[in-house]
């Protein structure tokens, strides 16, 4: 059994333990508040943006007027999937329980799904086995990945052409796939400031590769949030667009009661509301616009309409899918800590049981081993 001193050094160590613990639950608390806030500052732009785009879809016609059956943008394509991608968003940051482990588990069952081969049935669901590429966000989820799959590896060709003009040079990287399950690209960067341009340029990479057929959909996995005890993993499709407004959700992995008890503790202790919050009148109004049966007046037609809108579209679903998943992550570590501080606390509490009665046991020999020297005299 361990004497006194050694018990009154870790009693003293899980102290110190306890005071960053808690330290971590109030800065993961205040993080949460202001992503909170930005997650509700960008929903009426997206709302906005969601009628714009159903307005023009009631009043233009989504296929072109020449007979040829063509849909007015490339993002409405629907194709047969061959080639899938897979965004996976996570944390930059661990001590957030078990946030980053559940988005990986999410992304791997989609991933083993899409791999499955097809049964020769009329009623097996699964596509068949498919190429997926992994674009991850996040540092967990890019070192989980990199343990399993490869980097996709791309060959950088110098073609000369003889011109009349001289010699001339087509330069291109073409990919070798060597695997069926590769990573593309790393965008952790994107979770640092949350920066809209930025996403903007790695959703226009996405689309750009959409639209050139080297994808034949879009997947992303992320955290979806909507308070401190409704949060859910969903895996959601963006690309081909089929519905504008509403989310494609293919999967999706509910809170435990025990993770929602846990969560309500620590925001109560922390001064969060658990409460979805309500919605404003700017909410309302972005709701309203362009649900009016009036007709609309377009100066541009609606082809070139669709070029600029639905590429923003699909920007702000994945900007909105990166706050969403920073706000989750944020009430997830703030859960993670309170239990650490709870836990922490018990251990003290017996640790100082423990301490008393080695301390009591150790006064009680001295006092025997004193008695009974003086009875021996």
């Amino acid at each position: 059994m361990a004497n006194v001193l050694d018990l009154k050094r870790r009693i003293r160590s899980v102290k110190n333990t306890r005071q960053i613990t808690k330290a971590m639950k109030m800065v993961s608390a205040a993080k949460l508040r202001r992503a909170q806030e930005r997650a509700l500052q960008a929903r009426p732009y997206a709302q906005m943006l969601a009628n714009v785009l159903q307005s023009l879809v009631r009043r233009a016609a989504l296929y072109g007027d020449e007979g040829n059956g063509d849909v007015m943008h490339p993002l409405l394509v629907e194709r047969e999937e061959k080639n899938v991608l897979l965004l996976v968003v996570a944390g930059d940051k661990g001590f957030a329980g078990a946030f980053n482990s559940n988005i990986g588990k999410a992304a791997q069952k989609f991933i083993d799904y899409r791999r499955e081969p097809k049964q020769v049935t009329e009623d097996d669901p699964r596509p068949g086995e498919q190429n997926i590429d992994i674009e991850t966000v996040g540092r967990k989820s890019r070192d989980l990945f990199k343990r399993k799959y490869p980097e996709a590896v791309w060959k950088h060709v110098d073609e000369e052409h003889d011109e009349p003009i001289g010699i001339s040079h087509h330069i291109e990287d073409i990919r070798e796939r060597k695997v069926p399950v590769e990573i593309t690209k790393d965008l952790g960067f994107l979770l640092a400031k949350l920066n809209f341009t930025e996403v903007d340029k790695a959703a226009h990479s996405i689309i750009d590769r959409y639209e050139r057929g080297e994808i034949d959909s879009v997947y992303i996995v992320y955290n979806e949030f909507k308070s401190v005890i409704a949060q859910r993993v969903v895996v959601e499709k963006l690309l081909p667009i089929r519905k504008l407004g509403s989310p494609e959700i293919t999967a999706a992995e509910e809170m435990s009661e025990e993770l929602k008890e846990a969560s309500a503790r620590a925001a109560s202790s922390s001064g969060v509301s658990i409460n979805e919050p309500e919605e404003t009148e700017l909410d309302r109004e972005a709701k309203k616009f362009g649900t009016a049966d009036v007709d609309y007046i377009y100066d541009q037609e609606p082809a070139k309409l669709f070029k600029h809108l639905l590429p923003r579209y699909v920007t702000t679903q994945i900007y909105h899918a990166l706050l969403e998943s920073s706000a989750s992550e944020h009430a997830a570590r703030m859960t993670a800590m309170d239990a650490a501080s709870s836990n922490a606390s018990d251990m003290i509490d017996s640790l100082t049981l423990t301490m008393n009665r080695v301390r009591q046991a150790a006064i009680t020999k001295e006092i025997i081993e004193i008695v009974s020297g003086a009875s021996a005299i």
